[in-house]
């Protein structure tokens, strides 16, 4: 066992964990009405707790047991042959596990931004267990748990593919179902707190540092360039968008910023491990542009309320990060290295996109289907144009004034 790195992803869980609880819970809590700020911070709480447990009884071992190329065994339910003195490389297991746990934990927190002021709580539990089985834990075991993509030499260092792409996908699955909230597109209020929303994402640029850092799995210098270029990805992002918003309205607006932050975030996610700074900074420039574009597209030409942007952030973000990893991993571009050449490197990476979307594509649309036959999915009008969530789902207000 190393010490040193034992030390490093014990931080790097907290790091993590601290992205969703509190980073995102706040991002997505000011970003929404106010009469609907509880029921997202409750959205995100539950999902961590859950996801907790659900990671603990099945989904670590069906993510990293075994040796089936599509998912894992059951050889670590209950996570019962995991002991103080078991290691995953010279970690000890305990730590891999909870530091897999806070991935399991923030990918489906990120689909609430699809489904928030208009989803029933219920609806909200019974997604995330389901989710996490039939989605989450084979992409998981596919890229990262030994299976076939992990076998093909698939480029995802943090989570572009097992992360964004899942996610992404989801949320605009649940999102179509689901249908636009009352007023959408045109007639609609506007975040009630940025400054909420900047406070969770400057946490979750924070915690990012873990997220992709800690993927190294060391403290070493792949976490240390994994590290750099996240930040370089970001803040290149972050100015893409704020010009393009700049030029585009005349101003450039605090949300735009931080949504281009996040964005660049997340396509640098895949890549981290595998290019170096000018790699970060065309990610960064690609993905203040694109994912910028694709809001418009997803609300305007696909009319589908996506609420916070999930997909065209995450999403599009991801897979963009995931398909140019294959790219700008080459000496050319400053990257670490590659064993592939470009092209055959990213027709893999082209593959995993499609069947990771594919495998998030069908399983929500499962999941959906389930939960329309149950327990519904849409709070009542009533409760939607008129109390909000906050009193309807939770009897509770979020500012007593």
């Amino acid at each position: 066992m190393s010490n040193a790195n034992t030390a490093w992803i014990l931080t790097s869980t907290a790091l993590v964990l601290f992205m969703t609880l509190p980073g995102l819970a706040l991002f997505y809590a000011g970003l929404v009405r106010s009469k609907n700020t509880i029921s997202v911070l409750a959205q995100c709480l539950v999902i961590a707790v859950l996801a907790s447990m659900v990671w603990f009884v099945v989904g670590y071992s069906l993510s990293f047991s075994g040796e089936g190329l599509y998912i894992g065994d059951l050889s670590k339910v209950f996570l019962k042959t995991v002991t103080l003195k078991s290691l995953t490389g010279d970690i000890p297991e305990t730590v891999f596990v909870m530091f897999q746990m806070t991935f399991a934990i923030i990918t489906p927190a990120l689909i609430v931004g699809a489904f928030v002021e208009r989803i029933k709580f219920s609806a909200v539990v019974i997604f995330t267990v389901l989710w996490l089985i039939l989605v989450y834990a084979p992409a998981t075991h596919w890229v990262w748990g030994g299976g076939w993509l992990a076998k093909l030499g698939v480029f995802d260092f943090a989570g572009g593919l097992v992360v964004h792409t899942t996610a992404g996908i989801s949320a605009l699955v649940i999102a179509y179902f689901l249908g636009p909230r009352k007023g959408f597109p045109k007639t609609f209020s506007p975040p009630h707190s940025p400054v909420l929303a900047m406070i969770g994402a400057s946490m979750l640029w924070v915690g990012w540092f873990g997220f992709n850092a800690g993927s190294a799995l060391a403290a070493n210098a792949n976490a240390g360039m994994a590290m750099l270029v996240t930040h370089i990805s970001a803040a290149t992002a972050t100015l893409t968008w704020m010009f393009i918003d700049w030029i585009k309205n005349g101003k450039p607006g605090l949300i735009g910023m931080i949504t281009g932050m996040i964005a660049g975030l997340a396509t640098v996610t895949p890549a981290s491990g595998f290019i170096g700074p000018m790699g970060a900074i065309i990610l960064g420039i690609l993905s203040g542009s694109i994912c910028y574009y694709c809001v418009g597209f997803v609300k305007f030409k696909l009319k589908i309320d996506d609420s916070l942007d999930v997909f065209a952030v995450h999403g599009a973000g991801g897979m963009l990060g995931t398909l140019f990893a294959g790219i700008l991993a080459a000496d050319f571009f400053g990257g670490l290295g590659l064993e592939k050449s470009a092209v055959e490197q990213t027709m893999v990476q082209a593959l995993g996109i499609l069947t990771v979307a594919l495998l998030s594509f069908v399983g929500t649309v499962i999941i959906v289907k389930i939960i329309q036959a149950t327990v519904g999915l849409r709070v009542s009008e009533e409760e939607e144009i008129g109390e909000g969530l906050d009193f309807g789902s939770h009897g509770e207000s979020s500012y007593n004034l």
